[in-house]
């Protein structure tokens, strides 16, 4: 059988299963929620990093869904966008994709440009961890523009109605990349804040003019576009930080976002 092998195991998350188990269930032992979201944005960096944003993130999404995952991460290598009907190897076990899903989706598959992108297995431990009956549609994002963004999302959308599964959408992104940690802190929350009520123009134009480096603002405004027709209203910020945090250097950092559209 041919499948999507890992290819960043060992480098951005433990690549020994029982490692990686004590690991997730420490993430997860350190949050809760009663929320039951439409969507997440989690990060995509090593664990070691946004781990434990991440997993506010998932805890979102109550352990007994057992649906499909629509994970939405940006290309990082300029490959155009795409999907991928294999099934994804994770170190904690095979996580099927939703066959159905990605043909009624019509976006064209390309296994190749998927094999070496780390935004999208990052998110997968999380999955085969706390949702192990769930599937996964992996969508990797070319061009992240605000027109590109929309008819991602309604294709999502088309492809959600006609197939009536219960889904829930993920969308992978870090936000400022290697700057002061004042400096993202501030331009971060404030992008962030235009989510607030799912307003997706006003997160281009923040973006924009404070000049964010979030690698997926693509797959965030899919995902809030999205998950708004199917009726969530605001997105809300559960964590926040950066890899100054970890590190203690405060002068170059990644800033990480856990959010719920609800």
């Amino acid at each position: 059988m041919t499948i999507r092998t890992c290819s960043v195991a060992g480098m951005f998350y433990p690549r020994e299963p029982s490692h990686l188990e004590q690991l997730l269930e420490k993430f997860f032992r350190n949050t809760s929620s009663t929320l039951n979201a439409f969507g997440i944005i989690s990060p995509h960096a090593g664990y070691v990093y946004s781990g434990q944003i991440a997993a506010c993130a998932f805890r979102a999404i109550p352990e007994t869904f057992s649906g499909t995952f629509i994970v939405i991460g940006p290309s990082h290598r300029g490959y155009l966008t795409c999907t991928s009907s294999i099934p994804w190897e994770t170190p904690l076990g095979i996580l099927n994709v939703d066959q159905e899903i990605v043909t009624a989706l019509d976006i064209k598959i390309d296994e190749f440009s998927h094999q070496s992108e780390h935004s999208i297995e990052v998110q997968l431990p999380f999955i085969k961890y706390r949702f192990p009956r769930a599937m996964i549609v992996p969508i990797m994002m070319g061009d992240q523009d605000s027109t590109n963004a929309r008819n991602l999302a309604d294709a999502i959308y088309k492809a959600i109605c006609k197939m009536k599964k219960e889904v829930k959408i993920v969308a992978s992104s870090d936000f400022s990349h290697y700057v002061p940690d004042k400096y993202a802190r501030q331009h971060d929350t404030d992008a962030i804040k235009a989510l607030k009520n799912l307003d997706i123009e006003e997160f281009y134009r923040r973006i924009a003019a404070e000049g964010v480096s979030a690698c997926g603002y693509g797959p965030i405004a899919s995902t809030c576009l999205v998950c708004k027709v199917m009726g969530a209203r605001n997105g809300e910020l559960l964590q926040y930080g950066t890899s100054g945090d970890v590190t203690g250097d405060y002068d170059q950092v990644v800033g990480y976002g856990a959010i719920a559209v609800v």
